[in-house]
């Protein structure tokens, strides 16, 4: 049981689209990705709910990119106080969340970086490269 544990915490190839993941546990970092909820409700995304229960208003988001629900009035006293702050994403993110990567353990990290550093890209709308091919005729 130990070495399957031990395979599973250490992947021996990169994903496909990196980028898409919601976390990374390729070194011994640890990174997560993470949203601002109340970015969500100052940016008036179309992707935020909400509803009424127990005499509280809660809000969530439709796309789950965060899965919790918070309650709107705590929300807006933390903003008013310098920022909610960040939760964990579930799902990867949208071009208009306000997200970043946060490392758990950075002081982990070796001289040589980051392994897998295409996790860090954060979806600004269009892919952040392009390949193209030029075909010459002899």
């Amino acid at each position: 049981m130990e070495i399957r544990e031990q395979a599973a915490a250490e992947p021996t190839e990169l994903p496909l689209r990196p980028q898409d993941e919601v976390e990374c546990r390729r070194c011994d970092v640890h990174c997560d990705k993470i949203v601002y909820p109340g970015a969500c409700v100052a940016r008036a995304c179309p992707f935020v709910y909400s509803y009424e229960e127990f005499g509280h208003t809660y809000m969530g988001c439709l796309m789950k990119v965060f899965a919790v629900e918070i309650d709107v009035d705590l929300l807006r006293d933390a903003e008013l106080r310098g920022g909610f702050g960040a939760v964990r994403a579930t799902a990867p993110a949208l071009p208009m969340c306000h997200a970043e990567v946060e490392g758990c353990y950075e002081s982990r990290g070796d001289e040589l970086g980051c392994v897998n550093p295409e996790f860090h890209e954060l979806p600004v709308g269009q892919p952040s490269f392009r390949v193209f091919a030029r075909l010459a005729s002899y």
